[in-house]
């Protein structure tokens, strides 16, 4: 791996210009003579349309126009926004009710999107909001994750989206059966609103023949496609760009209705729009993430040794299928449904129900930490029920080294693993031998104080296939063309920086590009931990296509045979000849030649397998009883992220995750009341987890290189998150054991915490 030695942890170059203000932001590029956009929706949960009346709206001063469903049926826009589905045990699909970009005889959920009005100022739009007409009959609010009295959906008796299933049902069962112990657990995983520090955005603008749309999305490709299929139009008359992007989190990389109203306004009225969502507007209309109850059970044989693995989900789908919602939770769980243990009996099954509230999609991880949540909450169980080591309940269940490359019970083939060389680091990373100490210390303070282990794996996601290209510019510059999307996470810098390592490029002569479907035309978007491994990969490729291309080229220049060059990552060289040009020279020196072809070098590449990175999170915490408020002391992370590109930004990356976990195990929680009215829908309901919740977080890495990818890497991107909410749960539960609360379930809020203290019998009295 020499040639992947030079990656150093480096700062990143984009945060220059975000610290100084010059980001270039969806509201910061809006055309300044945009009509802007305000969407009515839907002010109850659920109920049959019986007027909606416009036109008053529409004669208010500076309305340009006002748009309802009707106004794109008759314009012949397509509707329904996709939404993938899974196969029924029985072998059918999944449901896949419409999604209207617009209702049109029913909303579902409060915020469903009824009309859109344009008009010269955002006061005005609604102003004019205010004059629409819009008169319903309320029917029943269903929000349980079960059968209701009333369908949403007519495509859906019962609410159920989907009843799914996957593993050997039989086979699990028999070895529960003779089990020598057997441990359940019921394990609640709380609905949260992803709450990116910018909100969804975007503007379309229309010349007559071709449209641009620009968004704050995760990837330009898969939207422009969507447009061009919902507005009946050829591909090339769209351009689609993403600018600058204040996060994702899997929630921007989903379609939504404003974009294709915005789009067709735009093309309708010939001049620009723009919308940007307001705060409370995305708590209502965002796809929320989690939200799913899980019952879990270990078959164990007499050496505590597990057997097999049974889980039941039910899950909330909200009021719609968004983009992916059906197989975040069954096929995507799924992925890791074993972890790191060596069990070859599993069995999942999974039912999805409607609700009227907001839809659910993914939310960093995407089915990942949820199921490693369940898995590790169990686990912490069993060690108690046990009466075993909960580190070394780990240690003897884990895959051995010598049976990868392992392929689970699911199809999944992880390549390579060390788990207890890593859990092994992670014990003396948290100090687990001073744990004692320092709780008697709490304990002296009127404080009780736990640990929590979560040792996670997660798979990285997404096409495995992804494109760059390398162009030398004029002015001695190097773009780079790229097919993934950052949202915050520092593409700019490990690609630059990646290119810079591979062919000794200077640094601040390297430019990335992305985002821009005119410029280029294939990629994969961000998400599923896949960019960097992807992209690097792709990179190389084009790396190798470009060296072989200049060696051919310079065996005239160098007076030698094309085989007798070498390129050291900085310069060709060959004996017999004093040149020894860099790239950047072998560049200029094809353009005075005339070899255009040279200075545009293009390849497409794809990962032979997914890498599967992992690790041990240890989270402590100190818990108040007078008070219930809970504070995570101390976390210690030890990841296997195979080698690591620029070290920095993969600390960064699980600071984020870590943030996130911690944020919905202590503090964030949506609540809806019995009518289906978001009570969350401000900072002032809402919770987030701010700097002075968040512990100092020790990070090291105990590497296995991957062998899915020549560069040895493993995703970082959702790590954190994956480890973080089940180390936090089991560091709770573990300091509420010994006073009794046996079932401590997400989010540790002060309230919460003190009601599970009082409403526990003391297990010393």
């Amino acid at each position: 791996m020499d040639k992947f030695g030079k990656s150093q942890p480096i700062t990143r170059l984009e945060d220059q210009r975000f610290l100084t203000g010059f980001g270039k932001y969806i509201d910061d590029i809006a055309p300044a003579d945009a009509l802007h956009a305000f969407v009515f929706r839907s002010p109850i949960a659920h109920g049959v349309i019986t007027n909606l009346d416009v036109s008053n709206a529409r004669e208010s001063e500076g309305v340009a126009a006002v748009i309802t469903a009707a106004d794109l049926i008759a314009a012949g826009i397509s509707m329904d926004l996709e939404g993938t589905v899974v196969k029924n045990r029985d072998g059918s699909d999944g449901a896949k009710p419409p999604r209207p970009l617009l209702a049109t005889d029913r909303v579902r959920h409060v915020g469903e999107p009824v009309a859109m009005i344009i008009a010269d100022t955002m006061q005005q739009a609604r102003d004019a909001a205010e004059l629409i007409e819009f008169d319903y009959d309320e029917l029943p609010v269903q929000l349980a994750l079960a059968p209701g009295d009333t369908d949403i959906h007519a495509e859906a008796p019962g609410n159920l989206a989907f009843d799914w299933e996957m593993g050997d049902a039989e086979k699990t069962q028999a070895e529960f059966d003779k089990a020598a112990h057997v441990v359940k657990l019921e394990v609640g995983d709380n609905r949260v609103i992803v709450n990116s520090i910018e909100p969804r955005g975007c503007y379309a603008e229309f010349d007559g023949e071709r449209l641009h749309v620009a968004m704050n999305a995760q990837g330009v490709w898969a939207h422009w496609n969507r447009l061009s299929q919902m507005l009946n139009m050829p591909k090339d008359n769209i351009r689609v760009t993403n600018p600058d992007t204040g996060g994702g989190f899997g929630m921007k990389a989903m379609a939504y209705p404003e974009v294709y109203v915005l789009a067709h306004a735009a093309m309708t009225l010939g001049r620009p729009v723009r919308w940007m969502s307001d705060r409370t507007e995305a708590m209502l209309t965002d796809n929320a993430g989690r939200d799913l109850v899980s019952w879990a059970e270990f078959a164990f044989d007499a050496d505590h040794r597990i057997q097999a693995y049974r889980v039941h989900t039910d899950c909330n789908m909200g009021a719609y299928n968004s983009q992916y919602a059906q197989p975040i939770q069954t096929q995507l769980f799924s992925r890791v449904l074993m972890g790191t243990y060596d069990v070859q009996a599993t069995y999942l099954s999974v039912k999805g129900y409607y609700t009227n509230t907001t839809q659910v999609d993914a939310y960093r991880g995407a089915g990942r930490p949820e199921a490693i949540y369940v898995l590790e909450r169990l686990m912490d169980r069993a060690a108690r029920e046990l009466g075993v080591d909960l580190w070394e309940l780990h240690h003897k269940n884990f895959i051995p080294v010598d049976k990868f490359p392992y392929k689970t019970t699911t199809g999944e083939t992880y390549d390579v693993g060390d788990f207890s060389r890593v859990l092994n680091h992670a014990e003396t990373a948290c100090d687990r031998a001073g744990f004692g100490s320092r709780k008697s210390a709490s304990e002296a303070a009127g404080k009780l104080r736990g640990q929590g282990l979560c040792f996670y794996i997660e798979s990285i996601l997404g096409d495995p296939s992804e494109s760059a290209r390398v162009e030398f510019n004029d002015d001695g510059t190097v773009c780079i063309f790229v097919g993934t999307q950052s949202n915050g996470q520092g593409h700019e810098t490990v690609y630059a920086k990646f290119l810079s390592d591979q062919t000794g490029i200077p640094l601040d002569k390297i430019i990335v590009v992305q985002g821009d479907s005119d410029l280029i035309k294939q990629g994969g978007g961000t998400g599923g931990s896949r960019s960097v491994t992807v992209q690097n990969n792709a990179t190389l490729a084009t790396v190798d296509k470009m060296i072989e291309s200049f060696t051919l080229y310079l065996a005239d220049k160098m007076g030698v045979a094309a085989e007798d060059i070498s390129f050291d990552d900085e310069t060709f060289r060959a004996t017999g000849s004093n040149l020894t040009p860099t790239l950047l020279e072998a560049a200029e020196m094809a353009r005075e030649d005339g070899r255009d072809d040279l200075l545009i070098q293009e390849a497409r590449a794809t990962l032979e397998a997914r890498s599967f990175p992992n690790g041990a999170h240890v989270a402590e915490v100190e818990i108040d009883p007078e008070t219930g408020k809970t504070v995570v002391d101390r976390y210690v992370v030890v990841d296997d992220f195979g080698n690591l590109i620029n070290p920095l930004l993969a600390e960064g990356q699980v600071h984020g995750g870590v943030a996130q976990g911690l944020g919905q195990a202590l503090c964030e929680h949506v609540v809806y009341d019995e009518d289906g009215q978001l009570l969350t829908a401000t900072f002032m309901d809402y919770a987030m987890p701010r700097a002075v919740d968040m512990p100092f977080v020790k990070f090291e890495t105990e590497p296995v290189p991957s062998t899915a990818n020549i560069m040895g890497m493993k995703g970082c991107g959702e790590a954190g998150t994956v480890g973080a909410m089940a180390a936090v749960a089991n560091a709770v539960q573990d300091a509420l054991w010994d006073r009794g609360v046996t079932q401590a379930d997400m989010p540790f809020t002060p309230h919460r915490v003190w009601q599970m203290l009082n409403d526990a019998p003391k297990a010393a009295e």
